[in-house]
This record gives C-alpha cells, sequence and structure tokens, in this order.
C-alpha cells in the first residue's frame, strides 16, 4: 500500500520536475521566437556604433579604446588586416572563430554569429562563452580594414539573463500552481464523496456503495467507511425487526388478556370455565413478566458501562441450585439427569452468569419430552468447561447460525406450542463474551443438542 504522504512527495517531486522541464521548453521557445534575433540586432547595432565612433573619431591609442568599452562589459576581438588577433575584456572561454567569419568582416560584411549559432533547440546558446558567438562589423581605422567582433560578458550584463531566468520561474510557479491545484483536487473528491455518504447516512439514506478505489490512507478509510454502512445497514434491519418481534410479542400475550378478561365478566359463565380463563390469563401475565424481564437484561448488558460485578464464588453451587429449580419438571416429564459438577471456584458476575446457566437448562428441559439431560463442568489449565447435553428435538442446520440472534425462533411445527421470547441465547452469548467466553453448539434433528461454554480463568473485561 502507497501512503498518501509518500503520494504527496512523489507527486511534489514529479510537479517539480515537470512544471521545471515545460517552464524551460516555454522559456526557450520564446527566446528563439522572439529575443534571440532582437538579441543579436542590438549587439549589431552596438558593434556598429563603436566602429563607427573610431572611424569618425580616430582615437590615437585604439587599443586603451577597446579595453575601456570592454570595461563596460564586452568581449572584443580585434584583427587587423595582416589577421593578427587581439582580444580585449575577458578571455573567451573556447576561441573558435572561423577564419570565413573573418575573411567575411575584412571584406566589409556584418557578421552575426549570434543569430546563426548552431545550438538551435536550447536557449543555452546564450550563454555560450564562445569566440564564434559574437556579432562583428568591419572598421576603417588609419586607411586600414579591421574586423571587430563583439558580444555581451554574461557575467557584467544581467538584463536579458534575469529576463529569461525570471520568465522560466513565473512560468515554473505557475504550472506548479495549477498542478497542485488538479492534485489537490483528485485528494479532495473521495473526501467530499465520504462526507456526502456520512450525511445521507445521518438522514438513514444507506449508499450502496462508495467509487473509490485507491490504495493509500483515504482507500482505507472509504473500506473502512463501507464496512461501517454496511454493518449500520444491518443493525438498522436488525432495530426495524426487533420493534416489529417486541410489539408482536407483546400484542399476543395482550390480545389474549383483554380476551379472556372480557369472557369472564360474563355472567353466563360457569366457575369452571371462569377459573380455566383466570389460569390463561395468568400464564399470559407470567409470560408478559418473563419478556419484559429479559428485554430489561438485554438493555443493561447492551448499555453496560461499568465492569462486570465480579466476585470469587463457588461456580458447581450456582449451577446446583440453578438444576434444583428445574428439578420438578425433570421428575413431571421422568427425565433422566446426569449430572458431573466439579467443585471449582471461579471469578465472575455472579447474576449475569445465573442468567446463562438458567436460560441453557431450561431450554434443555422445555424441548425434551423424554430421554435425558447430561449437565457436567470441569476446570482445565486454561479455561472452565460448562457443557448440556439433552436428547431433546434438536434443530436443522439451517436454523443454527441464527439462533443466538434476538427473538429468533426455529419455525417448526413441534416448536409453535412450546412458549418461549426467544432472547434467551441471545442473553447467554451476550453474558459469556463479556466474561471473555466462547459458545460451541452442535444439534441433530430429533437426536439432541449440545452447548459447551468455555469461560477463560483470567479475563480482563
Amino acid at each position: 500500500m502507497k501512503s498518501l504522504y509518500g503520494k504527496f512527495l512523489a507527486m511534489t517531486a514529479i510537479i517539480m520536475v515537470m512544471s521545471t522541464v515545460i517552464a524551460f521548453l516555454i522559456v526557450n521557445t520564446y527566446y528563439h521566437q522572439n529575443m534571440k534575433e532582437e538579441n543579436s540586432a542590438k549587439n549589431i547595432s552596438i558593434v556598429q556604433q563603436i566602429a563607427t565612433y573610431i572611424e569618425s573619431e580616430q582615437p590615437p591609442n585604439l587599443e586603451f579604446f577597446l579595453r575601456t568599452e570592454a570595461a563596460v562589459g564586452y568581449k572584443l576581438v580585434l584583427v587587423s588586416p595582416t589577421e593578427e588577433i587581439e582580444f580585449f575584456g575577458a578571455p573567451f572561454r573556447e576561441h573558435n572563430l572561423a577564419q570565413e567569419a573573418i575573411d567575411q568582416v575584412l571584406d566589409g560584411q556584418v557578421y552575426n554569429g549570434m543569430q546563426n549559432f548552431p545550438t538551435e533547440t536550447f536557449m543555452t546558446g546564450f550563454f555560450a562563452d564562445e569566440s564564434s558567438n559574437t556579432v562583428g562589423s568591419p572598421v576603417l581605422y588609419q586607411g586600414d580594414r579591421y574586423a571587430l567582433f563583439l558580444r555581451p560578458d554574461i557575467k557584467l550584463l544581467f538584463t536579458e539573463v534575469h529576463l529569461l531566468l525570471g520568465g522560466m520561474v513565473i512560468v515554473i510557479a505557475i504550472i506548479s500552481f495549477l498542478a497542485m491545484l488538479f492534485f489537490a483536487k483528485k485528494l479532495i473528491d473521495p473526501i467530499t464523496e465520504l462526507t456526502k455518504a456520512t450525511k445521507q447516512i445521518g438522514d438513514e439514506k444507506f449508499v450502496e456503495s462508495l467509487d473509490i478505489a485507491r490504495q493509500d490512507e483515504i482507500g482505507q478509510l472509504a473500506q473502512s467507511f463501507s464496512q461501517m454502512v454496511e454493518r449500520l445497514k444491518q443493525n438498522d434491519q436488525m432495530r426495524k425487526q426487533f420493534i416489529s418481534d417486541v410489539s408482536h410479542d407483546f400484542q399476543s400475550p395482550l390480545l389474549n388478556i383483554r380476551g379472556y378478561a372480557s369472557l369472564l365478566n360474563k355472567r353466563e359463565v360457569d366457575e369452571e370455565t371462569r377459573q380455566q380463563y383466570a389460569s390463561i390469563i395468568e400464564s399470559e401475565t407470567e409470560r408478559l413478566s418473563t419478556l419484559t424481564k429479559q428485554l430489561l437484561l438485554l438493555t443493561s448488558l447492551d448499555q453496560l458501562k461499568t465492569p462486570l460485578q465480579k466476585k470469587t464464588y463457588a461456580l458447581d453451587e450456582q449451577i446446583r441450585d440453578v438444576v434444583r429449580n428445574y428439578q420438578w419438571q425433570i421428575v413431571n416429564k421422568e427425565l433422566s439427569l446426569e449430572l458431573e459438577v466439579e467443585p471449582i471456584t471461579y471469578q465472575g458476575d455472579p447474576a449475569f452468569l445465573e442468567k446463562v446457566w438458567d436460560n441453557l437448562i431450561s431450554n434443555a428441559v422445555k424441548y425434551t419430552e423424554q430421554g435425558s439431560i447430561r449437565i457436567s463442568l470441569k476446570e482445565l489449565s486454561e479455561e472452565i468447561v460448562f457443557c448440556i447435553e439433552d436428547s431433546g428435538i434438536g434443530i436443522e442446520e439451517e436454523h443454527m447460525p441464527q439462533l443466538f440472534e434476538r427473538f429468533y425462533r426455529a419455525d417448526s411445527s413441534r416448536t409453535k406450542e412450546i412458549e418461549g421470547t426467544g432472547l434467551g441465547l441471545a442473553i447467554v452469548q451476550q453474558v459469556v463474551e463479556l466474561h471473555s467466553g466462547t459458545i460451541d453448539m452442535k444439534s441433530e434433528l430429533d437426536k439432541g443438542t449440545k452447548i459447551t461454554v468455555y469461560l477463560p480463568k483470567k479475563n480482563e473485561k
């Protein structure tokens, strides 16, 4: 994965290099299209003015005069009629003045070496410190024709250099600014898309997907955001389903209570029927009470902001007490109970863990009409294992993934007549996870169910 910081550095370097190259090409083009001809014409005018002055004034000391001219910022080459060459000013980096150029000026013609300098691709020809990169003019002095060649000394004359370099800097700044704007736009676009999607989620309009395919931190953020949206959609669906299930589970017993209460008000109802109706109302009231208690328990688990109220206690004694609460139902159903519980001391929240054992044992008794129930508790080196196994009706494999969801009950003709809220296993899972434990469930239709709870001896929740 490429980091955003790395991308920024790479893009900055690329922009700097590209803007420099482009600026150089633009300035080079401008030089060749505009400045080169003007610059050479200006220098020809200067050398011709010097030649005119020499011809008109005939200075007694020509060498002194030329040294004076060179001192103001020029490099001069004087070729005598006998083709003796003298240099005035700073020396050239390379003396490569062609004989043809000397002969041309001595014959009375103007030499324009700057305009015809061979470096055409780049403006670096302007800076070439060579004697061939000069302009020349014939000059008559004391009856003889001389050839005078001239070029500016770049070290002393900065006008053209400043213009070229200043233009190059301006072009670099403009290109860099535009490139950074484009890069910033590309950088901000996914953030803008994320902001828009966030506002939609605030209005409960869940986006399907984000078109952000990047490998940097923004890509990671988009991926996490998509996962969050998917989770929020699932939670929203669960919330709506939860409200629907709660409404249904409350509505059904309330309607029964209301209906049988109205029947009790009828005078023609005999005492035996009245007792039957009252029993049904009592049963439905108990069902509502149980549902309310379990909902309150789940709410307290969801909103648990303080640590569990842990203490060290005898876990085996707690399980034995819960089993005793269901002893009468086990006897009534003539079920065989096998209890293998080791003496174990555990540090946990007794109130919450009691709900775990109560729900698991209650389910085992409830869904086992005949056969046996086996309960075991043993201590291993790193964890405590509680196992409850029954020979009840079992569960179809297709229902296994949803069994720990709230209000979920396997839709089977064999379970419709058995009362339940569908909250028991959800409570069991949440309490076990709060104790850093895990649950394993295996079931086979018509053969029974086995649930194993693993509680670590050391947990920090």
